[in-house]
């Protein structure tokens, strides 16, 4: 497989027993079977091709947010995306690779005059995972601008999928049911935006994240959903807010190994003293465990475990 994999991406690319903690934002996790760093489309269905013929699984890690990999590591081929680019196609749209970071995005649409993605400046991760997981802030959800995306499908086939076939949701996409693979995202932009109020925005989103969040020590953003109004029964007086209920349980400064629940904000685990990835997956099932004891309500992950926890069974 390591021969395989090397003639399509070249040995650079290419490595085995790869430890993944220092590829996530947690810095937690074991290594990948074999971890390859993809930077066309052509080597991503190559790559993906070999795997599947030799019985391998295949994980893609985008920028390592909302992820928690085992300590165990993840069997198979794990690959990070490498397409990075960004074009405007079209006046009003704008193409960017699934792995260029968000942030990377960010900045260009801004250099460029183009509105519509400035509040999104702060947004971990890649394009990729934004695109999988719905990525929101603010009450927005990033398909709220989303055009189109570019998919290769678990039968190797390059499809083009309009938003309103993307089946997106709150944290969700198709992309979680199909298995399908991100390679590009289409963006609705509104050119001609005055440079610098753009700047302001980007600049106000990073302020409130700075104020609301703990980004001065590893996490991987928020831990849970948010309860669903439509069947989740909040109890009066607390607002439908995960962070808010962990909260209102007492748990804020509970710590299992070197992992805690932040003291800023109910609804981050962070790493503040060499956790392990089983430290943070046994404080995500006992913040589940007493809001749903004291509250009746059972919290929906966020966090995307990958490979196996002892959990699992």
């Amino acid at each position: 497989m390591h021969a395989e994999l090397a003639r399509i991406c070249g040995s650079d690319r290419v490595r085995a027993n790869a430890p993944l903690g220092a590829w996530t934002t947690f810095r937690v996790g074991g290594p990948a079977e074999f971890l390859v760093d993809v930077a066309s489309e052509a080597a991503l269905l190559d790559v993906v091709a070999a795997a599947r013929s030799a019985g391998a699984p295949v994980t893609m890690l985008g920028g390592g947010s909302n992820t928690l990999v085992a300590d165990a590591g993840v069997r198979g081929v794990v690959i990070r995306l490498r397409l990075t680019e960004a074009a405007a196609v079209a006046p009003t749209i704008v193409r960017a690779g699934a792995g260029l970071t968000m942030n990377g995005l960010v900045r260009w649409t801004i250099g460029r005059g183009l509105a519509a993605l400035e509040a999104w400046a702060g947004t971990p991760g890649t394009v990729g995972g934004a695109i999988y997981g719905n990525a929101h802030y603010g009450g927005r959800n990033i398909s709220d601008v989303v055009s189109q995306v570019h998919v290769l499908s678990s039968d190797g086939r390059l499809e083009t999928v309009p938003a309103a076939a993307m089946e997106f949701a709150y944290d969700t996409s198709r992309l979680q049911r199909t298995k399908e693979i991100a390679v590009w995202a289409e963006f609705h932009v509104a050119p001609g935006a005055d440079v610098d109020v753009l700047r302001a925005a980007a600049r106000a989103s990073l302020a409130h994240r700075k104020r609301t969040q703990p980004l001065d020590i590893p996490s991987a953003g928020c831990i849970f959903q948010n309860p669903d109004p439509a069947r989740d029964r909040v109890p009066a007086g607390i607002p439908p807010s995960a962070g808010a209920l962990v909260d209102r349980a007492g748990l804020k400064g509970l710590r299992i190994g070197g992992a805690a629940i932040s003291t800023t904000h109910g609804n981050f685990i962070v790493n503040d003293a060499g956790a392990t990835a089983a430290d943070i997956a046994a404080l995500i099932d006992a913040a589940r465990t007493a809001v749903r004891e004291q509250f009746g309500v059972v919290l929906r992950e966020e966090v995307v475990r990958m490979g196996r926890f002892s959990s699992d069974g």
